[in-house]
């Protein structure tokens, strides 16, 4: 899906501020909230795929104005009260007050019928696919073309992973880009690489 979470190759926001050696955590809620997603991870409550596509669905301004801690802690507790394992009403009684949580989840997909294995060097093109649901390809990439560099392990297709939906497991690659076929007239060149999952790619000549 599209949404506030997916700002990569976007302008206009100014530059990006960051502290050297800041602490990881900065008050001790934010401890308890990393572990509590990594817990339900664990025992098996959700997947990673879940959990990113919770955080993907805040609301915008919520998303925009959310630590990384709290986007955490909204996107475990979406998936908590999704599967039944705790009310709404429980977490806004333990909050004292409004407790927000993500919208509902679109349908997933499995893998693209046309999927096919892609080697070193082949010129790929970035499927110009607008999913309502997970996916993991950044919007900049979208119907651009590359070269493939490499081949990573199968992993869980993410845009079934998500949603429960039947899928194979397959590799991403790694895609060379040009930074002006990427952000034509207004990128200095240079190549920029991204890791890319087999459905969203197709060979060219």
């Amino acid at each position: 899906m599209d949404g506030m979470h997916d700002l990569g190759g976007k302008q206009g926001f100014g530059r990006v501020r960051y502290t050297l050696n800041a602490p990881a955590f900065h008050a001790s809620w934010e401890v308890r909230a990393n572990s509590l997603y990594a817990l339900a991870v664990r025992r098996g409550l959700f997947n990673m795929d879940e959990y990113r596509h919770a955080i993907e669905r805040m609301e915008p301004r919520h998303y925009l104005s959310a630590g990384y801690y709290e986007r955490s802690l909204t996107g475990c507790a979406t998936l908590l009260v999704e599967k039944g394992l705790v009310t709404h009403e429980e977490l806004e009684r333990r909050a004292q007050g409004r407790f927000p949580l993500a919208a509902p989840a679109a349908e997933g997909r499995s893998n693209h019928p046309a999927s096919q294995p892609l080697r070193a060097g082949d010129r790929v093109r970035v499927r110009a696919d607008y999913v309502p649901g997970h996916v993991r390809m950044p919007g900049y990439i979208r119907g651009k073309t590359g070269v493939v560099v490499s081949e990573s392990p199968t992993y869980p297709f993410p845009d079934a992973h998500a949603h429960g939906v039947a899928s194979q497991d397959e590799p991403t690659y790694d895609v060379r880009f040009r930074s002006e076929d990427l952000w034509p007239g207004s990128a200095e060149p240079a190549l920029v690489h991204v890791a890319v999952f087999q459905s969203y790619l197709e060979r060219i000549a």
